[in-house]
């Protein structure tokens, strides 16, 4: 449930990403305010990452889990019904809201469930949902839309709130989290513990104990984001107005990057788990680097050799697996108290940040295209390769219940 939920947060996430042509078609926007508008919905993923991890906390996983599908699920429904940018910005915000709450919530539930030996596996299974989640995103957004209308694909969008049903009936709550709640109430932890526990989680991570690996975390999230971000927010854009393919055509080409997405994401944990978390984030971060130059700024070197281009888009796509290492990462480095609201502030702050993204590759793209935009992503990846290696090797560290 909590990869299931993650698929379809992603792609009502990134849906918007393949609808912004028709859109602004329709609704006269240009391309600077569609970016405002996208930018929006990714910094409403930090306010709803703060806010969601910190009422996971109190209320547990399974509740929260429930609320952020059904809230990006009514959001993007609703963004069908927009007749303006003003309804538009309102609706993506709403849809953001619930984005940025699941990511944490499932990752919290998974790093809470699995034995420390599978950890970084079982967190690489979750995040496979993201390229599956684009896959959908690219089949509806670029080969239905054209057929159908970017309005009916918001509708039909909604479908995932169905998701809540199973959840509800089905799904445990996490046992550590209620076994730590199950102490409180019976006075079994410290006094300073339960003195803590009266304090605002969200404070919490900026106290002494924990500033400094909060820091850490959401630099880490930071470049790991930017790096997705600005290869993503506008290569659909990229491949269709400047190199001048067909939506289908660079539908079909976007499909290539999230097949290595998936296979990245999956391997991303067995790795992690065999040589550690910062070796993996390295080796990863420098694939989608090189991937990434080579479709940007060495396209035309590469341009007559379509298979060759494929296989870059491929890797640029497998580099992504970085992002199965947030998860299990964040799960053994912060406690139980925290753990949801300091893995969704640091996670969805740095996605927040992503609002200016998409303008500063427009504005790059005045003078050098969309190529020398998206090309800073390279960058970005590098950043994260090095990062990791600020942090302690976590692997196979277990998990308590504190």
């Amino acid at each position: 449930m909590s990869w299931s939920g993650w698929v379809f947060d992603f792609y009502d996430l990134t849906l918007f990403t393949f609808l912004l042509i028709p859109i602004g078609k329709e609704l006269n926007l240009d391309n600077i305010t569609l970016s405002y508008v996208l930018g929006a919905s990714l910094a409403a993923t930090a306010i709803g990452g703060i806010i969601f991890g910190f009422l996971s906390d109190y209320f547990g996983r399974k509740k929260v889990l429930q609320w952020t599908i059904l809230i990006y699920s009514a959001g993007t429904f609703l963004c069908g019904f927009s007749n303006s940018v003003a309804l538009l910005l309102i609706f993506r915000i709403i849809t953001g809201l619930g984005v940025g709450g699941e990511w944490a919530t499932g990752q919290t539930y998974i790093g809470e469930t699995f034995p420390k030996k599978m950890r970084g596996r079982y967190g690489s299974f979750m995040q496979t949902g993201a390229p599956i989640g684009m896959a959908f995103a690219s089949l509806i957004g670029g080969l239905l839309a054209p057929e159908i209308g970017w309005r009916l694909c918001f509708y039909i969008s909604v479908l995932p709130a169905l998701l809540v049903i199973y959840i509800r009936k089905k799904l445990p709550e996490s046992d550590i989290w209620l076994e730590r709640k199950k102490m409180l109430s019976e006075g079994k932890l410290s006094s300073e513990i339960i003195k803590t526990e009266s304090k605002n989680k969200f404070l919490i991570l900026f106290s002494k104990d924990y500033a400094g690996i909060f820091t850490k975390s959401l630099l880490l999230a930071i470049f790991g984001m930017s790096a997705y971000w600005f290869t993503y927010s506008w290569l659909p854009g990229y491949l269709h107005e400047q190199r001048h393919l067909a939506l289908a055509k660079s539908a079909e080409w976007m499909l290539v990057t999230q097949a290595g997405g998936l296979l990245g994401y999956l391997t991303f944990g067995f790795i992690a788990d065999k040589f550690g978390r910062r070796p993996a984030y390295s080796i990863y971060s420098a694939i989608m680097a090189v991937g990434l130059v080579m479709i940007t700024l060495m396209w035309n070197s590469i341009v007559n050799y379509p298979s060759l281009i494929l296989i870059f888009m491929f890797l640029t796509g497998f580099g992504t697996g970085i992002f199965s290492g947030y998860g299990p990462l964040f799960s053994e480095i912060f406690p139980t108290a925290i753990r949801n609201t300091a893995m969704g502030t640091s996670f969805n702050i740095a996605r927040g940040i992503q609002f200016f993204t998409p303008l500063i590759i427009v504005f790059i793209a005045t003078q050098y295209g969309l190529s020398g935009g998206i090309s800073l992503a390279a960058l970005f990846a590098i950043l994260t390769g090095v990062w990791i290696w600020t942090f302690p090797e976590t692997k196979g560290k277990k998990i308590e219940v504190i």
